[in-house]
């Protein structure tokens, strides 16, 4: 069965029973700061979870496009992709499990030319809730009871089996069980996850999955029997209906919601898996085109290289719909997800050896990505209408990433010509660097470093992850000021060029230039500024030419906390339409002979209200080089720059 074509039944065999059928929402949540990504159908729709009235009525369905970042890791096996399409239906206090569970049970096992998928129900498997003690939520009985009737009706006697004392079911295995009840690990569903991790106000319930059997042999590494939720790949999970009924109170204790609802969702892709008989989701026909054409370019096969396949298949689906739904390449936040996607798929692309670029084509990962739109715009045409676009932003990205990693080469080859370390070990800071400033993935500085016979801390380097990640969360909270994207290496030496620059501009064009903005990320800073016309050549010139004077001396950067009475007798520059506490912190660059202690205000060449981050001495920027200078409003220009490397 196509994919098109289950999703085309499953909304019909919906809208035949009075639900309207809805659009998709963006993979961008909107009005929800809890999340990056639409990574559920209900999530769009929570607000009428909790009561509020949808303007189609109680009965609603759709296939919503989602992504969960948390599943890049696992990508590489034959269930997981980042992004997926999830068939849903809901009822808004309409009805409940009886009406869910017979519908779903109908929908799946009924012929094709009835409105079904076809599926066989002794292939079929369901759990439900098992109850928990520490809330006092009780086990889901009702469902046991209407599962039982249903496999009842195929002929089909269906043995409970308890599951949840232990939760995993390693140890009782299946016992000729057909419906299994599972604790609220399994069997408990929350955007948030188990009842404990539940904020006041966030809606939950038990909820009833359904499991398809595709009888392959058991592998006891993951338990010593085998169950619908074992990890060895016989059971794949198709659908799961949420019974929303309970909201979790202040005090963490649970009440009942105002209305019952009814939340289902269904792996579009699994389904299909299910229905084709084919354990693995990357053999359905929407990766068919994309890995016939991998398998052209490579001259490689998807069944001896099948990790590679998968993940390139599954990242670059994923950044077509991510980039087609406003999501860019970038150093921070969604934009991070994207770049990481693409740089993943390049590295394997790169191992299967696919082109890497052409004069007069596209890259093999755009071509890729083309297979993809041509397989989808039919149900999703804004694809075909953004495809320049998104082909545009996978080719730029690709060819910066490939710019920096030859510059991480470069600066392995400079770490390494220092001298082998005691223990052929690398200091992980250094391998962090190179991650970090040029993009280079971990895989490939181990590769690198193997060749010399030399290794690196992995839990090390983590460390120094998890740094920086506290790092931006600081900065995303607002304690770094400024437009910066993050508080990376690259982005604080660019903010200290941004102050080297706004002095540049305010001695070459007039002290009447002030900061109207900024925005700083890895790739560059760029930095608006109030001036009447188009900068000259020669102003630009002359611009760089004080910068890099400024960096060329070597002049300390220091920062000082002062009441706001203070610092504006100093004339320092303060970011505009800012409001300031009573104490403020100046960052004042130069003269030489400044120190912490006495940072002679009079004679530096730059002083500004901020919050930092910089480096402690000019010298530490390399070189400074404005890319453009254009226009954005009547009075206000922005200019492009970036630092770059002196000869030596």
């Amino acid at each position: 069965m196509r994919t098109s074509e289950l999703r085309e039944k499953f909304l019909k065999f919906l809208e035949e029973r009075g639900h309207k059928i809805i659009k998709s929402s963006s993979l961008v949540p909107e009005n929800d700061p809890t999340t990056l990504f639409t990574g559920s159908g209900m999530q769009p729709l929570l607000p009428y979870l909790l009561g509020r009235p949808h303007p189609d009525g109680k009965r609603i369905a759709d296939s919503q496009k989602c992504f969960r970042a948390e599943d890049i890791e696992e990508v590489g096996d034959n269930r997981h992709t980042t992004f997926f399409e999830m068939l849903g239906n809901w009822s808004f206090g309409d009805y409940f499990k009886q009406e869910q569970l017979s519908r779903l049970f109908e929908f799946l096992t009924s012929r094709p030319e009835d409105g079904g998928i076809g599926l066989d129900p002794r292939k079929l498997y369901v759990t439900v809730f098992a109850g928990d003690k520490e809330t006092g939520i009780p086990a889901d009985e009702e469902s046991i009871e209407i599962w039982k009737k249903l496999f009842a009706e195929k002929g089909i006697e269906a043995e409970y089996v308890a599951l949840g004392s232990n939760g995993n079911g390693s140890e009782v295995g299946m016992r000729n069980g057909r419906i299994f009840s599972y604790n609220v690990r399994k069997n408990w569903w929350s955007r948030a996850g188990v009842p404990s991790k539940m904020p006041a106000g966030e809606p939950g319930g038990p909820d009833s999955e359904v499991f398809y059997d595709f009888a392959t042999a058991h592998d006891p590494k993951f338990g010593r029997e085998c169950h619908p939720n074992c990890d060895c790949g016989r059971f794949l999970e198709i659908g799961n209906s949420v019974f929303m009924e309970y909201i979790k109170k202040e005090d963490g204790s649970f009440g009942k919601l105002a209305q019952r609802n009814v939340d289902f969702g269904g792996g579009l892709e699994r389904l299909t898996a299910a229905a084709n008989d084919d354990p693995d989701v990357f053999n359905i026909d929407v990766f068919s085109a994309a890995k016939d054409y991998l398998e052209r370019e490579t001259g490689k096969s998807y069944a001896d290289n099948k990790k590679a396949f998968r993940i390139i298949l599954d990242h670059i689906r994923a950044v077509v719909f991510l980039i087609s739904d406003g999501v860019v390449p970038s150093n921070v936040g969604r934009g991070y997800l994207v770049r990481r996607l693409l740089r993943r798929a390049v590295r394997f692309g790169d191992e299967l050896g696919a082109v890497q670029g052409r004069e007069s084509a596209r890259s093999s990962l755009s071509s890729v990505a083309t297979a993809f739109i041509d397989e989808y715009k039919m149900a999703y045409p804004s694809l075909a209408k953004q495809a320049e676009f998104v082909l545009n932003e996978m080719e730029m990205e690709e060819k910066k990433f490939r710019s920096t990693l030859k510059e991480g080469l470069r600066e392995m080859e400079r770490i390494l010509a220092n001298g082998v370390p005691v223990g052929n070990e690398i200091d992980p800071e250094k391998v962090f660097f190179i991650y970090q400033t040029y993009g280079f993935p971990i895989e490939l500085i181990e590769e690198e470093l193997a060749k010399r016979s030399l290794f690196v801390d992995k839990e090390k380097v983590k460390a120094e992850m998890k740094k920086h990640q506290e790092l931006s969360r600081i900065a995303s909270a607002g304690a770094f000021k400024g437009g910066l994207a993050d508080s990376s290496e690259v982005v604080t030496r660019l903010h200290t060029a941004h102050h080297l620059l706004l002095k540049a501009l305010q001695i070459v064009l007039g002290p009447e230039v002030k900061q109207r903005g900024s925005n700083i990320t890895a790739e560059r800073l760029r930095m608006d500024f109030s001036y009447g016309s188009r900068m000259t050549e020669e102003q630009k010139k002359e611009v760089e030419r004080i910068v890099n004077e400024k960096i060329a001396e070597d002049l300390p950067v220091i920062r000082t906390e002062m009441p706001i009475e203070e610092a504006e007798k100093l004339n320092a520059e303060r970011e505009f339409g800012q409001k300031y506490p009573d104490v403020v912190s100046v960052y004042s660059i130069g003269p030489k002979s400044a120190t912490e202690d006495d940072p002679k205000f009079k004679e530096a060449f730059s002083i500004e209200f901020c919050g930092g981050p910089h480096i402690r001495r000019t010298g530490e920027l390399g070189g400074f080089e404005i890319m453009k200078e254009e226009a954005v409003s009547s009075g206000i220009r922005r200019i492009r720059a970036n630092i770059v490397k002196r000869e030596s």
